[in-house]
């Protein structure tokens, strides 16, 4: 049995959009507004979407159970998978004293935590975001940003708002390289194209940080760090995009990035150190920051400082190698295996306009756990842990208590996922993307709102590549416009949504330690995501139809 999706059932595509963005609405209102829990924000959105796609949309009940049941799964592997094993982590390197010590040595780079914010939040995590992406850099930055005195609002905040420029560079390249499967697009133009997109928000983003961290005034205080950030980020971001390829743009201009900030500190330090640990104005959470004076650095040992840097060091080194496709390919070939969704595997058709011809939708769990980077973090933590002195049974004792304590973030993150997965099976995605398609004139803003929207429903670059990326194709063509610049669009757009989705969010809440304030994120980063996204598609629009933007568009 097959069925094929339906992306107007009520016969007006006002009606029927209204219809498919219902389920993200009501989560987007329980969160915000209503203050509902996070898992049964997730939970209500769930059920919501699987009425809509099967009393309108007209998808068989059964699938649409599986779709969802998909979803779930997908969520909790890799993704829950990489949270747990994070947390677990940073609880090893809390109970055993280093990352006290880490605190200190991060101060003695410097004590201003602007220019912390710079060096973990933005150029740090950017190196997570290129060598794993799908939540390892907010997790980690933000529990860094936590156990420095951050309060907890500013620690998810900042952690998310930072994770844009580099996210579609991000897990080697796995965006676009999904993006040119999808398209049929050239690798190298897809890379060159974003590679002269998203340089101009790699020198925004720092400024904007600190801006929504300290207030403008503070902000132009410490423009001379935050230029070498972005400028030292944005460059190799352009050059490696455009002349080597999309897979090491992060990973290369991170280090760059926090070599060049690195170097610049110990010669330059503001006038005023700030020491605040919450945002400027009403910061609700900044009561419950941990203190920690930002000043009181002293003398640090050197064994002490290997000491505290050595999980983190472990930690890279083991994300960095699982990201590499060589050794992703023999993790699989020791042990993966697949399991085709009876009765949902092949059975959904994707029809055009979507795609140029009707498609069936593969739906396939792969339990590839060796190759997963949530993996190489479980073992990082454990030899981190055995050289930290812990004994098997320690390790043991804690990692149990730490899936107790993030149980309901596990529960809210498969219920995002079930609810992202049924909606690309059941074509309420489609159905939004048809009517951004429609914009006409104004199509290379609304496409790029497009990926916004994408990336703001699955929680990943990739998946809103592959679900729309192919639409933006078939648009661009019709409207006389480049398929390169359009494809593009969808990915560079869609890195300004990963601060709102539900997924982000609560991997930010869980690293924070601050459950159940996932609506209060939400309502600050909001604003931030919308605006960053917006200027992504004025820049789309002035290389779509104004020279010398037009001059950069490839092909």
């Amino acid at each position: 049995m097959t069925w094929t999706q339906v992306y107007d059932p009520l016969g007006s595509i006002a009606l029927s959009t209204v219809v498919a963005a219902l389920p993200v609405v009501v989560m987007l209102v329980a969160l915000a507004f209503l203050r509902i829990a996070a898992h049964w924000a997730a939970i209500i959105a769930l059920v919501v979407a699987v009425l809509c796609a099967s009393l309108v949309f007209g998808m068989p009940g059964g699938m649409a159970l599986r779709a969802a049941g998909l979803g779930i799964l997908s969520g909790l592997f890799p993704i829950g998978w990489i949270v747990l094993n994070i947390i677990f982590l940073y609880r090893l390197t809390v109970a055993n004293g280093s990352f006290a010590i880490l605190q200190k040595a991060i101060a003695g780079v410097t004590p201003d935590r602007r220019l912390q914010l710079l060096l973990i939040a933005f150029a740090f995590g950017a190196f997570f975001e290129g060598a794993a992406g799908f939540g390892t850099p907010v997790a980690v930055t933000a529990a860094i940003l936590i156990g420095l005195g951050f309060s907890p609002l500013a620690a998810s905040g900042l952690s998310l708002i930072a994770n844009t420029a580099p996210v579609a560079f991000g897990a080697l390249g796995s965006p676009i390289i999904a993006l040119s499967a999808v398209t049929g697009l050239d690798l190298y133009d897809l890379s060159a194209m974003i590679g002269r997109q998203l340089p101009f928000f790699s020198l925004i983003v720092p400024f904007w940080l600190i801006w929504a961290f300290a207030g403008f005034r503070a902000m132009r205080d410490v423009w001379p760090a935050i230029l070498v950030t972005g400028v030292s980020f944005a460059i190799p971001q352009f050059l490696v995009s455009n002349y080597v390829g999309p897979m090491l743009v992060d990973v290369i201009s991170a280090l760059v990035c926090m070599g060049c900030l690195v170097g610049f500190l110990r010669v330059w330090q503001p006038r005023e150190i700030w020491t605040s640990p919450g945002l400027r104005g009403r910061d609700p959470s900044a009561g419950t920051a941990p203190a920690v004076p930002p000043m009181a650095v002293g003398v640090l040992d050197r064994a002490a400082l290997v000491r505290a840097w050595m999980p983190w060091l472990i930690l890279t080194v083991f994300v960095f190698a699982w990201g590499l496709p060589g050794v992703r390919a023999t993790l699989n070939g020791i042990f993966t295996t697949s399991f085709p969704i009876e009765g949902l595997h092949n059975a959904v058709v994707k029809a055009p306009p979507v795609v140029e011809r009707a498609t069936p939708e593969a739906a396939v769990w792969a339990f590839n756990i060796l190759s997963m980077t949530g993996t190489g973090i479980l073992l990082s933590a454990i030899v981190a842990g055995l050289l930290m002195r812990f004994s098997p049974f320690a390790l043991i004792a804690e990692y149990g208590r730490t899936i107790w304590k993030v149980r309901l973030s596990l529960v809210t993150i498969g219920a995002m996922l079930g609810l992202g997965t049924l909606t690309r099976y059941s074509g309420l995605d489609a159905t939004m993307g048809l009517a951004f398609a429609s914009t006409g004139f104004l199509f290379p803003l609304f496409g790029t709102l497009l990926g916004w929207l994408g990336v703001a429903l699955t929680g990943s670059d990739t998946a809103s590549n592959v679900l729309f990326g192919g639409l933006q194709k078939i648009t661009a063509q019709q409207l006389g416009l480049s398929p390169v610049l359009m494809a593009a669009a969808n990915s560079s757009g869609g890195v300004m949504g990963k601060m709102i989705d539900a997924q982000s969010i609560v991997v930010a809440s869980t690293a924070t330690n601050w459950f159940g304030q996932e609506g209060t994120i939400l309502r600050f980063v909001f604003f931030h995501s919308i605006v960053l996204a917006v200027l992504v598609g004025l820049l789309v629009m002035l290389q779509a139809y104004v020279w010398p933007f037009t001059a950069m568009v490839v092909g």
